[in-house]
């Protein structure tokens, strides 16, 4: 497995003025032995020339978040990472590669939640290269790499979780969004550590029903919200009652016998669970008529 290995490269500005220099020498030879017609200045002449000219091709510009791996021969030698003018070997491969920030969306997946509910999905990938020998040289096309992997996931995302779920024990796509990210984003870093890749965020972008059954996951989902509510306010308004009757029977407000209690109960739950506000009724007689 290679591994980065940070370079240093010689000052191009001063070979740069050498080899000018160079070339502006043999230039005046060739003019020479063309003049002398002295053979054995020219035979230098097209010796030495073409190596200067061959160095040339050994400068190179490295811009900031921008790094050269450097390959001699099919071999690694290492990575031209430092910004400015530099000079390597005019013989060896340099492939430039981008180590800015750089995001990516994927497009919209249509898959199957975890109650099997087909959902579309989409998410926004942050993610920058952090090992550049893994991704020359580990995987074909890092940047294509990152697409399928970071889709693949966000398909095993969309399974793992539901759509929406009304308990709040229950880990949903729509409802958790910090989790699902927290999760969407480690899963894809463990698919890109392979290829020296570092995923910096990953949320979901896009989530909605399938367009075929959004009308009726809908209905649905107002129907389940509906019964979530009811069960919540059944419960407080128990609650509530039995808070009222243990205080009135701490305090001995009113004694009550069970049918009176049963009906005090009844009446209690319609005024709290109601929908309206509740009617009063003032009795004139006593409270057995």
């Amino acid at each position: 497995m290679l591994r980065e290995r940070v370079m240093k490269g010689r000052t191009g500005w001063s070979l740069l003025f050498m080899l000018i220099a160079a070339a502006l020498a043999e230039i005046a030879l060739l003019v020479a032995a063309i003049r002398a017609e002295h053979v054995p200045m020219l035979l230098t002449f097209l010796v030495t020339f073409p190596l200067t000219v061959l160095c040339f091709f050994g400068l190179t510009v490295v811009n900031p978040n921008q790094a050269r791996v450097i390959q001699l021969f099919g071999e690694y030698k290492g990575t031209l990472k430092e910004q400015g003018f530099w000079w390597v070997n005019p013989l060896t491969l340099r492939r430039r590669v981008s180590l800015r920030v750089r995001n990516f969306e994927s497009s919209k997946l249509k898959v199957n939640d975890h109650d099997g509910n087909p959902v579309e999905i989409a998410a926004v990938v942050v993610w920058r290269v952090v090992d550049t020998a893994e991704a020359v040289f580990h995987v074909d096309n890092y940047e294509n790499f990152v697409h399928v992997q970071s889709e693949a996931a966000v398909r095993n995302l969309a399974t793992s979780y539901p759509y929406d779920a009304h308990n709040d024990e229950v880990t949903s796509l729509r409802g958790q969004t910090a989790a699902v990210a927290e999760h969407l984003c480690k899963e894809i870093q463990d698919r890109l550590a392979k290829a020296g890749v570092e995923v910096i965020e990953a949320r979901i972008s896009h989530l909605a029903y399938a367009p075929e059954i959004a009308a009726a996951m809908l209905q649905r989902q107002q129907a389940g919200a509906i019964i979530a509510a009811r069960q919540r306010i059944v419960e407080g308004a128990v609650g509530m009652v039995e808070m009222a009757l243990e205080r009135m029977s701490q305090k001995e407000i009113l004694r009550l016998d069970e049918d009176r209690r049963a009906t005090m109960v009844s009446n209690l739950l319609i005024v709290l669970c109601g929908e309206r506000a509740a009617q009063p009724v003032i009795n004139a007689g006593t409270l057995y008529q």
